[in-house]
This record gives C-alpha cells, sequence and structure tokens, in this order.
C-alpha cells in the first residue's frame, strides 16, 4: 500500500466531508430536507473510518512519524482538511 491510495481515499472522505457540511445539512436545517443526511451520513461515516484505517497502515508502512500521523488525524476532522493533507502527503512521497 502506497500514498496514492492514502491519497485516493483522502480525497473522498473530504468530499463526503463537504457534501455533508455545506449541502446536506443545509438541506435539512434550513429548507426542511432531511432526506439526503442519512444517505450522505453514513457515507461519510464508512469513507473516514476507510481514512483512518489506510492512514494507519500507510503511517506504519512509511515509518511516519507520530506527529505525521496525528496531522492526518486532526485533517480528517477539520473541512478542507483532507485536501492540504494530501498536498503535504504529495510533498513528503516526493522526498
Amino acid at each position: 500500500m502506497d500514498t496514492q491510495l492514502l491519497r485516493g481515499v483522502g480525497c473522498l472522505e473530504g468530499i463526503s466531508l463537504l457534501l455533508l457540511l455545506f449541502v446536506a445539512m443545509p438541506l435539512k436545517y434550513v429548507w426542511g430536507y432531511p432526506a439526503l443526511v442519512p444517505y450522505v451520513g453514513m457515507a461519510h461515516g464508512v469513507l473516514f473510518l476507510a481514512f483512518l484505517v489506510v492512514l494507519l497502515i500507510t503511517s506504519h508502512k512509511m515509518q511516519w512519524s507520530i506527529g505525521m500521523f496525528l496531522l492526518g488525524l486532526l485533517a480528517s476532522l477539520l473541512p478542507f482538511g483532507t485536501f492540504l493533507f494530501d498536498a503535504k502527503v504529495k510533498k513528503h512521497a516526493m522526498l
């Protein structure tokens, strides 16, 4: 497993978080249309867990510091965080 899988899952996880926060939740709480929240929420939950598993495996395989792992963990909790982490991983892989 290389960083490509981590970057791909991170991108999907980031997109799912943005869809949940900026599409599904406003549809529910602003316009009273809650139908998308369970589906987008479930997809995001699965992708979040997949990202954490792939991050843990990649961190171990690439012998990253605990700081790099924690940075990835923090990035998964913040909107746009996985995209910023992706740039860091890409830069780190080029070294």
